[in-house]
């Protein structure tokens, strides 16, 4: 969760990609919390936005306010415990587009590293192969951009706090203008380059298979 009294969300209107009567499923802009923080100044969030126009709206997961992208928001408590059993069997798959740091050697790769909260340094989470939780990043590399940086997809096949971030600078690729991870140059970029490109679930009202995507803003 952010803390910073400087939060400025931006003045986004909802952007739904698709609803009925069990899902509903939105574009999270970059800079604007998932669920309200502590304090009035970070109740502005995604969930009390969508709420004024959903009341019913449940939250199911989160993305970290500074990445972009596809989020699923269930309307029935059923819709709610149908998904998120299908995130803790890891049913659900999840792309993300990374823009990062440096030349990325090779076409495609697999990170395994485990991590654990940083507890001097909170929110911040960091590699410990003593108390870690396992965390496994598969990675693509799909373009290099000027000034040297490569353009990833992601897919986290677990679901660890800041998981793509910290693998990432792992690597030495840390993911451009994060806030957190990202120091010289890779931080100076006017947002967090990562976007959740799409989602794949099973509808909660018959376990039909459904993709949902947003288009990447950079």
């Amino acid at each position: 969760m952010n803390g910073n009294p400087d939060y400025a969300p931006p003045d986004a209107a909802l952007e739904i990609l698709h609803e009925d009567h069990e899902l509903l499923l939105v574009n999270k802009p970059a800079g604007l919390l998932s669920v309200p923080g502590k304090g009035a100044h970070l109740a502005d969030c995604l969930m009390a936005r969508l709420q004024l126009v959903f009341p019913e709206a449940l939250l199911v997961h989160r993305l970290d306010m500074d990445t972009s992208g596809v989020m699923v928001f269930a309307r029935t408590p059923h819709a709610q415990r149908h998904l998120g059993l299908q995130f803790e069997r890891r049913h659900m798959k999840k792309a993300y587009v990374a823009r990062v740091w440096g030349d990325v050697a090779g076409q495609s790769g697999n990170i395994d590293l485990p991590l654990i909260v940083d507890w001097p340094n909170r929110p911040l989470q960091h590699v410990n192969f003593d108390t870690g939780k396992p965390a496994q990043t598969s990675w693509r590399r799909i373009g290099r951009d000027d000034g040297g940086t490569t353009r990833l997809r992601l897919h986290p096949l677990t679901g660890r706090t800041h998981q793509l971030r910290v693998h990432m600078l792992a690597i030495g690729h840390p993911i451009l203008g994060d806030p957190f991870y990202a120091t010289g140059p890779a931080r100076d970029f006017p947002r967090m380059m990562l976007h959740a490109e799409s989602l794949k679930l099973r509808h909660p009202d018959g376990g039909k298979a459904m993709l949902f995507r947003a288009p990447v803003p950079f």
